[in-house]
């Protein structure tokens, strides 16, 4: 009889959980089909009562943006043109002329020119900003609009006009066929280290750094330094591939988890690897990210690299594009990854991101937790891959992160490239103190580099009823602009490298940069010298 009650007892609890799951489920899925009723009656009045003209596109975008940017900066809607966009990048060709660029209301600002392509015989430069394209005007004109001009059918030709320098330039471009490598230069450092440095997780992520591996092994490569720094990552399974290039096959990689059970993987090894033997010393710094942190983790979690330099990024999230109707895609985050020893290397925990300030806390706030590696040594979570061996930088001024938040650098370059017409030394090219002076003085002329308190104090002034204050307005704003100066100087080994970059493409493109550095690099030099001390390697990775 007990029996009888006990079964009578879990069966009623088992009928009152179900119909409770039930009625959550059915009432959740109310929920959110109220919602879709109350916006869609609400954009018809708007439509059709509102007293100007609305443009349903934007007005729809816009809600829709700002139903997501409470959840994270990594789910997104894509329009055609933004899913178009999308793909390229993760194909790594397209049909365009070989810049990268800015939108901005005069136009398209061209940042970035590549080496060989269409932009470069047509002698385009970084700074210049296309103004017209066939002879129309695209001066104020959305993103999205003029995202769309330069990229078309290869071999098909345009007309432009650039405004350099104040001067009105035209050219006649024709689109070719360009192709993104990411892995842009690979060479010895000396007759037994190799370098490759690997610039994102595009569709030939994989291939190609085993192209640049095969062939620096013929060139006698008995060691290498894999450089992921500013490479902010890319596709999943690509950084599985590249993982298991130095791994066995049928070690896990990376194991997501998810709120859909299908989405919960543990993603494996599936192939021979090219080497088990050769010494690496991976580097890595602060905009080294997601599939660049999957590739660095797995490495140091199996003791198979040395991982070298500032801490990672820390993005611990998986997206995935889903589709939605008439072309239109969400790419949301679907997971969270582990590492193979159990890691999330997540920073930013913005499930508990504050709703009235905004601010994200951060996972490490909350303690840092320790994991054991193959070899039994120490890692940690709580945001980032830590190095093995770090690299001491100085910690960023809030005025510095204000600084490269803007495009006062990039400015600076474009100044200095028309006012010196030649660097003689692409190896031996130095970014002096003085150098360091005459861009801080540059910034007296650059309006993009305003801090928090230089605004607050301008809009205090300009809301004054009281003009005859011009004199001490001025002399506030020179004690502001010394105190941004000052704080930007604490980080001037930063800035230095930076601007240094920036100067060098103008001159020599990319493959000069990587050229000056593989001779200049202070973080290359120690990788080098770490593998040259092959105890000292040893040691690290034995934990003893």
């Amino acid at each position: 009889m007990k029996r009888f009650n006990f079964k009578k007892k879990t069966l009623v609890i088992l009928l009152t959980a179900t119909i409770m799951l039930s009625f959550s489920f059915k009432s959740k899925f109310f929920e959110v089909a109220k919602q879709i009723e109350i916006y869609n009656t609400l954009f018809k009045e708007l439509n059709m009562y509102y007293v100007d003209e609305i443009n349903p596109a934007e007005l729809t975008n816009k809600a829709i943006k700002n139903t997501l940017k409470d959840l994270d900066p990594y789910t997104n809607f894509y329009n055609e043109q933004d899913v178009e966009d999308a793909r390229i990048r993760r194909a790594g060709e397209y049909g365009g002329i070989g810049v990268t660029v800015f939108y901005t209301k005069k136009g398209i600002q061209i940042s970035e020119i590549y080496k060989g392509f269409s932009a470069d015989k047509a002698d385009l430069k970084p700074g210049d900003i296309i103004i017209s394209v066939d002879g129309q005007s695209i001066k104020n004109m959305e993103r999205d609009q003029l995202s769309m001009y330069l990229k078309g059918t290869p071999n098909s030709k345009f007309s432009i006009e650039v405004e350099r320098q104040g001067n009105i330039i035209k050219k006649e471009v024709i689109r070719d066929k360009v192709v993104v490598n990411p892995v842009p230069f690979a060479e010895m450092i000396d007759e037994e280290t190799g370098y490759i440095t690997l610039t994102r997780f595009n569709e030939k992520a994989s291939s190609e750094v085993k192209k640049a591996y095969r062939k620096l092994k013929k060139e006698g490569m008995k060691k290498l330094v894999f450089d992921l720094r500013y490479n902010p990552g890319g596709s999943l399974l690509e950084s599985i591939n590249i993982s298991n290039f130095f791994l066995p096959k049928g070690k896990t990689i990376v194991t997501t988890k998810a709120k859909i059970k299908k989405w919960s993987n543990t993603y494996r090894t599936t192939n021979e690897p090219l080497d088990l033997e050769i010494p690496i010393v991976v580097l890595v710094n602060g905009r080294s990210a997601s599939a660049s942190e999957i590739v660095s983790g797995s490495l140091q979690d199996y003791d198979r690299a040395v991982i070298m330099g500032e801490r990672s990024f820390g993005k611990g999230l998986v997206q995935r594009y889903r589709e939605l109707t008439y072309g239109t895609q969400l790419k949301l985050t679907i997971s969270k990854y582990y590492t193979p020893s159990g890691r999330c290397i997540q920073e930013l925990d913005y499930e508990n991101r504050d709703r009235k300030t905004g601010k994200v806390p951060k996972f490490s706030d909350k303690g840092i937790n320790t994991f054991k590696t193959e070899n039994g040594r120490t890692v940690y979570d709580g945001g980032g891959v830590l190095p093995d061996v770090k690299i001491e930088v100085s910690k960023r001024t809030e005025a510095t992160k204000k600084l490269l938040s803007t495009r006062a650098i990039f400015n600076f370059a474009t100044n200095y490239f028309y006012n010196n017409p030649k660097i003689e030394d692409v190896e031996n090219y130095n970014f002096t103190s003085s150098d360091f002076k005459q861009f801080t003085d540059y910034l007296k002329r650059d309006t993009t580099f305003v801090t928090e308190q230089e605004s607050l104090f301008k809009k205090a002034y300009l809301s004054s009823k009281n003009k005859n204050i011009s004199n001490e307005y001025q002399k506030i704003r020179e004690k502001l602009f010394e105190d941004k100066i000052d704080e930007i100087s604490k980080n001037e080994d930063i800035l230095n490298e930076l601007i240094k970059t920036e100067i060098l493409e103008r001159y020599f493109y990319k493959e000069g940069v990587y050229k000056h550095n593989l001779k200049n690099d202070s973080t290359i030099k120690d990788a080098v010298k770490l593998l040259k001390n092959e105890s000292k390697y040893n040691q690290i990775l034995s934990g003893k």
